[in-house]
């Protein structure tokens, strides 16, 4: 019975403990980029909380051709921290903003064997349970045209043919439009003229007088 209270007060006061709901973590699905360039990883997520002071961000890489993957950055309690050692040796750079759920990083001076996928993992207590997002970085000497460019282009021009098409149809109704009122106009013009010349043209016959009786 004196559980029971317990646990009533407890619950009556509000100091029960907010339940954990689940939190989405959004990144890019894949970034190219150029050898020698910086890029920048997006990471943010969707929480129905307002921000924790101890929302945190995890960044891991994986190698392609790995199953083993390292953390590179990490950011909790208001302080970044980075690879230090590993292969983002000072190439790493936290740039995100927490307060507004971002947990962006940089990467600089990228190389061909910086090719991975990576991995970011946003927490915002209570809400702590949901699935990490990944990115897949491909580095590149020239970029590749993206087949979305491609369809995206082929698209456009069709799009724009049918249209010039539209253009032209109306284009051309409205000229013989023009034509027909035009030859319409001068046709009854020309009526109008020839009447009012064949008016001027008759003259009556001459009155002939008769003496009366």
């Amino acid at each position: 019975m004196l559980r029971v209270l317990v646990l009533a007060s407890v619950v009556l006061l509000g100091i029960a403990p907010e339940p954990s709901q689940a939190i989405t973590v959004y990144t890019s699905w894949e970034r190219h980029a150029l050898v020698g360039s910086d890029i920048r990883l997006s990471c943010t997520f969707f929480s129905w909380r307002f921000v924790s002071d101890d929302v945190s961000f995890t960044w891991r890489y994986r190698p392609d051709g790995s199953r083993d993957s390292v953390s590179i950055a990490h950011y909790a309690g208001g302080e970044a921290y980075t690879d230090n050692k590993g292969v983002f040796k000072d190439r790493v750079e936290f740039v995100g903003n927490p307060k507004r759920r971002d947990g962006s990083i940089l990467i600089k001076n990228l190389d061909f064997s910086d090719n991975g996928t990576f991995t970011c993992d946003a927490k915002n207590p209570p809400d702590i349970v949901g699935r990490p997002s990944s990115v897949r970085l491909l580095v590149f000497e020239n970029l590749p045209i993206q087949a979305g460019v491609i369809t995206g282009a082929i698209i456009g021009v069709v799009l724009g043919l049918l249209v010039l098409i539209v253009v032209i149809y109306y284009l051309m109704r409205f000229l013989v439009a023009r034509r027909v009122f035009s030859l319409s106009v001068s046709k009854h013009g020309k009526k109008k003229k020839e009447g009012s010349q064949q008016r001027q043209l008759w003259t009556p016959p001459p009155l002939t007088c008769y003496p009366l009786p």
